[in-house]
């Protein structure tokens, strides 16, 4: 009787039940419908406007460029002078070997 309560009361209780082979697979209910259906009318407007953009192409090249261009390079000259003033400048090679030289007379 213990052994029959025992095997009747086992569940099998898969881990990953919605992955694989014999998954459950859950029926789309009607909210889920309406969603993709607002999804898909959402990315029918954004691909509307991007097939008709405000500005033409020759519009929308040139219409910043007085604006960040000084800006833009006010900022790349303050990165470039941190670095610069972090690391050395150049070495080369005769200050490398200057140790060399005692003398500059060959007598």
């Amino acid at each position: 009787m213990r052994l029959g309560l025992t095997l009747l009361g086992y569940v099998c209780r898969i881990p990953y039940r919605y992955r694989g082979k014999y998954r459950k697979v859950k029926k789309p209910s009607m909210h889920d419908l309406l969603k993709m259906k607002q999804d898909f009318e959402r990315e029918e407007q954004n691909m509307l406007i991007l097939r008709h953009p405000y500005l033409t192409v020759e519009q929308s090249s040139g219409h910043m460029k007085d604006l960040i261009g000084d800006r833009k390079d006010n900022f790349l000259k303050k990165i470039y002078g941190e670095r610069d003033a972090k690391f050395q400048k150049e070495i080369t090679i005769a200050e490398r070997l200057c140790h060399m030289r005692v003398t500059e007379a060959w007598d």
